[in-house]
C-alpha cells in the first residue's frame, strides 16, 4: 500500500525532504537483530511506501511539491538529487505570488482555484504510479499564510476527489511568542477546514520540538534545520513498517503494561479497545531501541482554546479582517470557525 505525500509551502517542503531521507536512510540501515531476510523485507516494503520506480537506479518519492514561488522547491529538489540516495520527480509545482502578501485568504480562495487543475493533475500522476493506494500525507504549516490557506484547499479538494483514501495532515503548531501577527486568525481557519475534510490531524508544537533540541539534544544555536530534523525522526518512527499485535514478534511486556490502565482512557471505550501496539524487531534508524506513541486526548485542549481566543480577541474589535475579507472570506466565515472549534474544544473537556 503506497502514501502519496502532498508538501505544502516552505514548511512543508523543507519537512519533507528530511521526512523521506530519514525513511531512506532507515530502510537502508540493516540491523544486527533483525536477519538478512527482515532486512530486506523491511526495506522493500518501505520503498513501497513511499518511492516509486528507480530512475537510473535512484529512487523516486511519492510526493508532488506545491509553494508560492520556486526558490523553496527548487532549493529541496537539489537538496534531495545531491544526497544522492533518492530524489524527487519531475512533477513538482511553484505558484507565484503576485502582490498578495502571505494570506490566508487569497491561498485558500483565489490561488487554490486558480491553480486546482494543475495541482489535481500533478497528484493524479503520482497516483497512478500506486499499484495500491492507502492514501496521502499532507504536510503543512497551520499558521504561516498563503500556503496554510492553499494546504486547507487541496486537502479539501482531496476529500471531493479520493473521498475512500485516507487524508492525514501533519500540521506544525505555531509558537505561542507568535510568528505572525495574524497567526491566530489563519490557525483557526485552518483547523476548522482541516476538520471538515481530513481523517486525521497530526500536530507537532513548535515550542515542544525546540524544548527536545534545548533540553535532550542540548543544541545551543537552535534553527530551522534542527527541529525539521527532529520532526522527521518522528513522523518516520511512526511510518515505519510495522506488524500488529497479534503477530510473530516478541511482545516487549513491561514497558507497555502501564497503558492497560482503565484510568488513562474515556469511560465509554475498553483499554482493549482504545489502544493498538504495533511493533517490529527492527528499532527506527541507528537507535538501540526506539517507541512512538500517537495518541488522542486532551492535551491540545490548552493550547487550542488559547488560540481560539486570542482570535476572538482580535475579531472582536476587527483588527484584520479587511486582509481576508478582500479576498473571499467573509466575517460568517470567521464565526463558523470560532463555533465549529468551541465545541471541539468543548466535546474533548467531557472526555
Amino acid at each position: 500500500m503506497s502514501i502519496v505525500t502532498v508538501q505544502l509551502g516552505q514548511c512543508g517542503n523543507q519537512i519533507g525532504f528530511e521526512v523521506f531521507d530519514a525513511l531512506f536512510i532507515d530502510s537502508h540501515c540493516p540491523q544486527r537483530l533483525s536477519s538478512k531476510r527482515e532486512n530486506e523485507a523491511y526495506q522493500a516494503s518501505c520503498k513501497e511506501r513511499f518511492f516509486s520506480e528507480e530512475e537510473n537506479g535512484v529512487p523516486i518519492a511519492r510526493a508532488v511539491l506545491v509553494d508560492m514561488e520556486p526558490k523553496v522547491i527548487n532549493q529541496t529538489l537539489s537538496k534531495a538529487a545531491q544526497s544522492g540516495r533518492w530524489k524527487y520527480g519531475q512533477h513538482s509545482s511553484f505558484c507565484q505570488k503576485q502582490g498578495s502578501g502571505n494570506n490566508w485568504a487569497y491561498g485558500y480562495s483565489v490561488h487554490g482555484p486558480r491553480h486546482e487543475e494543475s495541482i489535481r493533475n500533478l497528484i493524479q500522476k503520482e497516483v497512478e504510479k500506486c499499484d495500491s493506494l492507502s492514501g496521502f500525507f499532507i504536510i503543512m504549516s497551520m499558521a504561516g499564510g498563503t500556503g496554510s490557506g492553499l494546504g486547507a484547499f487541496v486537502t479539501q479538494n482531496l476529500q471531493d476527489q479520493y473521498s475512500n483514501s485516507l487524508k492525514m495532515n501533519q500540521i506544525i503548531w505555531p509558537y505561542g511568542t507568535g510568528e505572525v501577527i495574524v497567526q491566530n486568525y489563519n490557525s483557526i481557519l485552518t483547523l476548522s477546514h482541516l476538520y471538515r475534510s481530513s481523517d486525521a490531524l497530526l500536530v507537532h508544537e513548535n515550542d515542544a520540538v525546540h524544548k527536545i533540541c534545548a533540553k535532550l539534544m542540548n543544541i545551543k544555536q537552535i534553527s530551522f534545520s534542527d527541529i525539521n530534523q527532529v520532526l522527521a525522526h518522528q513522523l518516520g518512527s511512526v511510518f515505519q513498517p510495522t506488524y500488529s499485535a497479534e503477530g510473530s514478534f516478541h511482545y516487549r511486556r513491561n514497558p507497555l503494561e502501564g497503558f492497560k490502565d482503565p484510568a488513562l482512557y474515556t469511560s465509554w471505550l475498553e483499554p482493549v479497545n482504545a489502544f493498538n501496539v504495533w511493533r517490529t524487531q527492527r528499532a527506527f534508524s541507528k537507535y538501540e531501541k526506539s517507541a512512538a506513541l500517537v495518541s488522542n486526548s486532551q492535551f491540545l485542549v490548552k493550547p487550542l482554546d488559547m488560540i481560539v481566543g486570542k482570535a476572538w480577541n482580535m475579531f472582536a474589535s476587527k483588527a484584520y479582517v479587511h486582509q481576508y475579507t478582500k479576498f473571499g472570506i467573509e466575517e460568517e466565515d470567521f464565526l463558523d470557525s470560532f463555533a465549529l472549534l468551541e465545541q471541539v474544544v468543548a466535546s474533548y473537556c467531557t472526555l
